[in-house]
């Protein structure tokens, strides 16, 4: 089997997911939605990722077109992990994961839903790390002008800081990852697929880093904020000392008149 995970540019709903693919969604893990028909699994997280499971990979790529996606032409813009799935009935373990390939003993819908969440959190996260990456070039910016002044600064600041505490609120909010997902607590055989996938994908460590990264910025900006406040503030003593001067000398003026 083959699993396609992908990041969308464009939310997209579940009605329109079910007219275009043809297949009915219901709720499935997390406030995701499951779907499957005879060729294709599909599963759309709630942070607008979209996994396809499918026996032959071109029924995937089809699905995409369907969608108006292209892997070939929209490499670099699509965010996006693959991962084969192998069926062995003889194999003595339920699953067994690696780096390379995912090995099921028995492909359960349930086994595909768990595979499909921690493949599209670890896509999900990729598109964090990537937007980080940017925030941290413009963060380095902002350190590298903390010299110089301006009153119309202070505005973009606080318009940054807002854009890290959302993406931090998202990041927690809708990726999901400090808790595992309810439908394993009851489940031992499932709890330990999904932590294994956790595992493998690294997921909790790149969401501390991120997270750590994200703190990390705020608190540099803070910084930048905290001594631009205090320019502002001796700004402001020196026009009221050069007025108190003013005032002075007026006052001399018309005194020697």
């Amino acid at each position: 089997m083959n699993l396609l995970s992908l990041n969308l540019s464009k939310p997209i709903n579940r009605s329109a997911l079910e007219y275009t693919l043809d297949i009915a969604l219901e709720k499935g893990i997390e406030n995701s939605y499951y779907g499957k028909n005879t060729l294709l699994h599909v599963v759309l997280a709630p942070f607008d990722v979209l996994t396809l499971i499918a026996q032959e990979k071109g029924t995937i790529l089809q699905a995409l077109t369907k969608m108006g996606l292209s892997l070939t032409t929209e490499e670099e813009q699509l965010i996006y992990q693959d991962y084969p799935i192998e069926i062995n009935p003889d194999q003595p373990e339920p699953f067994i994961v690696t780096n390379e390939a995912i090995f099921l003993k028995n492909p359960t819908t349930l086994n595909l839903k768990l595979i499909a969440l921690a493949i599209s959190q670890s896509v999900g996260l990729e598109r964090y790390e990537k937007q980080l990456d940017l925030l941290f070039s413009k963060n380095r910016q902002i350190i590298e002008s903390i010299h110089t002044f301006s009153i119309a600064r202070r505005p973009s600041l606080l318009k940054f800081v807002k854009q890290l505490a959302l993406m931090r609120h998202d990041m927690v909010g809708n990726l999901l990852l400090l808790d595992k997902p309810n439908i394993v607590w009851d489940d031992a055989q499932a709890e330990a697929l999904y932590n294994q996938m956790a595992l493998i994908l690294e997921l909790y460590d790149r969401h501390e880093i991120a997270l750590s990264k994200l703190s990390q910025i705020k608190e540099d900006v803070m910084l930048v904020m905290d001594l631009l406040n205090h320019k502002q503030s001796e700004f402001l003593e020196w026009i009221i000392i050069i007025l108190i001067l003013i005032e002075i000398v007026m006052g001399l003026v018309e005194f020697f008149r």
